[in-house]
């Protein structure tokens, strides 16, 4: 197996943390507006449930990613003499950012059900389509 260096975890990082912070307030945003519209439906609160997990698990992966650059930039106090030095913030950051893309589609496929039946229909295959699409360009 080929050993990245880590130069590129921390440009891989930088670029994960620029994606992370603007999905993370696009959550955010969503969070908000649902607080300001009072809706009590049982379709609403799932939407809000999935907008603050991705807000969260996006917010994660920004703070992982960010341990990421601070111990592959040169003068950290730390050691980082190996790539398993970065092995919990690598795998907490990925995950996150996996997991928060999941919820933000979720979010997404759930919208179109609060207009109707076709449209929850369709934003729910292209959700579903989406997620195969990002998963096949992530590995």
């Amino acid at each position: 197996m080929t050993e990245i260096s880590f130069e590129y975890w921390n440009k891989l990082a930088s670029q994960t943390i620029l994606i992370s912070s603007l999905l993370a307030g696009f959550s955010i945003t969503v969070i908000a507006n649902f607080l300001v519209a009072e809706l009590n439906t049982k379709l609403s609160k799932y939407i809000m449930i999935s907008a603050t997990l991705a807000a969260c698990l996006f917010l994660i992966s920004v703070f992982a990613m960010t341990g990421i650059i601070m111990m592959t930039t040169e003068g950290y106090p730390g050691k980082v003499v190996t790539q398993d030095d970065l092995l919990f913030p690598r795998i907490t950051g990925a995950l996150s950012f996996v997991f928060g893309i999941a919820s933000l589609l979720t979010m997404i496929s759930l919208a179109g059900w609060t207009k109707s039946r076709k449209m929850g229909i369709f934003t729910t295959v292209i959700g579903v389509l989406t997620f195969i699409f990002i998963l096949t360009m992530l590995t």
